[in-house]
């Protein structure tokens, strides 16, 4: 059966959290969960008593928009390349996600779809890229934290020209969430290591979580592997910055889609949802 490790990028509600990692159990499944470097270890240290639940170890302190969540989610590459353990698949969830499929249903449809990369992405001649293309022409202070740092992106946009763009690259993105093979996941990491001059363009980036891992892939020998579909369900109706926070209204909707998971889900405010989900997939 397909091994699959998840990697979870978690900042709070450890409840919810614990709730998800019970649902991904499965004899072929390891979890892996980064912490937010700003958060408080305490209360998420009774999961470390769950079998096949790993911390990473270097955390880091994630900020909204910043490379900070690209880098978080490379260090939790790296400790699970270190392992010892042969995964045929990475799935990178947040805290926020949640599975509407049983586990023997997520793993059963890796099996059966073996090799592949699975991620959302659009082309830089899409709408969505037109709207956010300023992300990468413009310089973002985001991931860089000193007093009147705001007023100093200010200034350089102001006076410095547009970034130019690294050369023979196309750019895609979206969403941040997708499953990929360990050896997608080197490439990755080896990637970003040897080519700094790459790695400081995106971390001066916004919103380089939906950029940079898509763009590094699409441009590379994994191309062909690549689905344009990371199986989430999303709904962003609202037309918000964040996704609608999904309740018993939308379970129906659930339940019809041949997605895996789900986000965003809130315990404290729609827990009927997550015993829905439990009843109808367990």
């Amino acid at each position: 059966m397909t091994k699959i490790a998840h990697l979870i990028l978690a900042h709070n509600n450890p409840v919810q959290l614990s709730r998800l990692v019970s649902r991904l159990t499965h004899p072929d499944a390891d979890i892996y969960i980064h912490l937010d470097g700003k958060a408080d270890e305490g209360p998420f240290n009774f999961l470390l008593n769950t079998p096949n639940v790993y911390f990473i170890k270097s955390r880091v302190k994630v900020y909204w928009g910043a490379y900070s969540i690209v880098q978080a989610t490379l260090n939790g590459f790296t400790q699970i390349l270190a392992s010892s353990k042969k995964y045929d698949y990475i799935n990178l969830l947040s805290g926020n996600d949640y599975p509407i499929k049983s586990t023997r249903q997520i793993h059963e449809f890796f099996h059966h779809h073996p090799d592949r990369i699975f991620m959302e992405y659009l082309t830089e001649d899409s709408d969505w890229w037109k709207q956010i293309k300023t992300r990468v022409t413009e310089y973002h202070l985001t991931d860089y934290h000193f007093p009147a740092s705001y007023y100093a992106q200010v200034l350089m946009n102001k006076v410095w020209p547009k970034r130019k763009m690294p050369e023979n690259i196309v750019f895609i993105g979206r969403s941040q969430w997708l499953t990929i093979t360990p050896a997608s996941a080197q490439y990755i990491v080896d990637y970003l290591r040897d080519n700094p001059k790459i790695q400081r363009f995106f971390r001066l980036s916004w919103g380089a979580d939906e950029i940079a891992i898509q763009t590094i892939l699409y441009n590379s020998p994994f191309k062909n592997k690549i689905e344009n579909n990371n199986y989430r369900y999303i709904d962003w109706s609202e037309q918000k910055a964040s996704p609608k926070t999904l309740t018993m209204a939308d379970a129906d909707k659930l339940i019809a889609s041949p997605c895996l998971f789900a986000r965003k889900f809130d315990l404290e405010k729609a827990p009927d949802i997550f015993n829905y989900l439990d009843s109808t997939f367990s």
